[in-house]
């Protein structure tokens, strides 16, 4: 029996590409959603990896890709990749119809480019689906819309209903569709052992038909897991893994890394660059994320329980939970996430930037007992902003896993994640 579809903050960013774009691409990792999603909003649907009908299909695209494109509108290409001549199928498609929403476009997988490769601009339309926020699983009560805070409304009070231990439970279970709902945490993690085993075994090898090691993928993995939420370099990661595996260099690393990114396993999180006040210099280099935080505890084999007992680690990954949360909630207001850290160390966790250069400062603190100095952190950080080039601040903000959001006095918003939503 299907599960019942939970609806996605992407369902009306996909409207909306529908009605403004000939066709959509949706991209992200596997597993997180993405040709459910689709499902929803197409009128007919091409799985081209269905195994009764796949070879077919790849030989029809050599030979006449315009009969795969045949159906009623909008029309879903699940996993298009595997036969890229259909993107300039599509492109065509779409010129010569002259109209909106034509064709979905789904894929877990950055397709290699041809140089007969057209860009799509204008044509296709690209969004990213990640796996489900906290709001869209239903463990935030969705009480304070970022979109909100943008606009300056006061007054706004809430009531998380997460507690420690469920945070816990909730990193190890990540977002993903099929696992939300599980309360079995020894089911809902031999979810996320299965992702990790598919990428490992087949994906990072088959995404470029380049043979890399099973074993590397998993080292590399639990590397980056140990540095989660930090700006740590290919020579961290190098050092860190060196000491198991002699043959490994900085460009091996970079090649995992590379094709990890293409298939949306990891998602860094950039630097920001505003103009200060104070002649700082920025480090640019962005910090280490997994595009969902159970990745990480699935690579350190770490369950809630281990989690409650380190709380060092449990900050870094409740960080990565919050970052993947406002990334979700920020690019349905059309806008991106970033760190800010310059050469004196100084750092704020993340910056929420639209395109209409509104942005707001985030810093992250799970427990209370951060919170008035991270207030004051980003009261500093604020004060330094050259606002004759870029502009104020429209909200400061501590997100927290604690119980309350409210404002304080000196203006700065506490938040808990649970309570939060777009």
């Amino acid at each position: 029996m299907d599960r019942k579809y939970l609806p996605r903050i992407a369902d009306e960013k996909l409207k909306l590409s529908l009605a403004t774009s000939g066709a959509v691409l949706i991209v992200g990792l596997k597993w997180c959603g993405k040709t459910r999603t689709a499902e929803e909003a197409a009128a007919s649907i091409l799985y081209m990896q269905d195994p009764d009908h796949s070879a077919e299909y790849k030989l029809l695209a050599d030979t006449k890709p315009s009969k795969l494109l045949e159906g009623k509108t909008p029309r879903l290409i699940d996993e298009w990749q595997t036969a890229p001549v259909l993107w300039n199928a599509v492109r065509f498609a779409v010129d010569k119809r002259r109209s909106r929403g034509q064709f979905i476009l789904t894929g877990s997988v950055v397709p290699p480019e041809t140089k007969d490769m057209h860009t799509g601009t204008g044509r296709i339309s690209r969004m990213t689906m990640r796996t489900m926020s906290l709001f869209e699983s239903g463990e935030s009560t969705g009480e304070i819309s970022l979109k909100d805070l943008f606009d300056g409304k006061k007054d706004m009070f809430d009531e998380s209903k997460m507690t420690i231990e469920r945070v816990a439970f909730i990193l190890t279970r990540g977002g993903w569709p099929e696992a939300v709902g599980e309360e079995n945490e020894k089911y809902a993690l031999k979810m996320v052992y299965n992702y990790l085993d598919a990428v490992a075994h087949q994906d990072m090898s088959r995404i470029d038909d380049v043979e890399r090691n099973p074993d590397r993928v998993y080292a590399l993995l639990r590397s980056i897991a140990r540095n989660i939420s930090t700006q740590a370099n290919t020579q961290t990661l190098l050092r860190d893994l060196v000491s198991n595996d002699e043959g490994l260099s900085d460009k091996t690393i970079n090649d995992y890394i590379t094709a990890m990114k293409k298939l949306y396993v990891i998602e860094d999180l950039p630097a920001w660059s505003p103009h200060l006040r104070s002649k700082r210099a920025i480090r640019t280099t962005g910090k280490r994320h997994f595009t969902d935080p159970s990745i990480a505890t699935a690579a350190l084999r770490a369950d809630s329980g281990k989690l409650l007992s380190d709380f060092k680690t449990f900050g870094y990954l409740f960080e990565s939970l919050c970052v993947r949360d406002l990334r979700i909630y920020a690019d349905s207001l059309d806008g991106s996430v970033y760190h800010y850290r310059d050469q004196l160390n100084f750092e704020v966790d993340a910056i929420i930037q639209l395109k209409d250069e509104r942005w707001a400062a985030v810093e992250i603190k799970m427990g209370a007992g951060e919170i008035e100095k991270a207030a004051e952190n980003l009261i500093k950080f604020s004060e330094n902003i050259d606002t004759a080039k870029t502009p104020a601040p429209s909200f400061l903000m501590v997100l927290t896993g604690t119980r309350y959001a409210f404002q304080m006095k000196n203006g700065v918003w506490v938040l808990p994640i649970g309570c939060l939503r777009d």
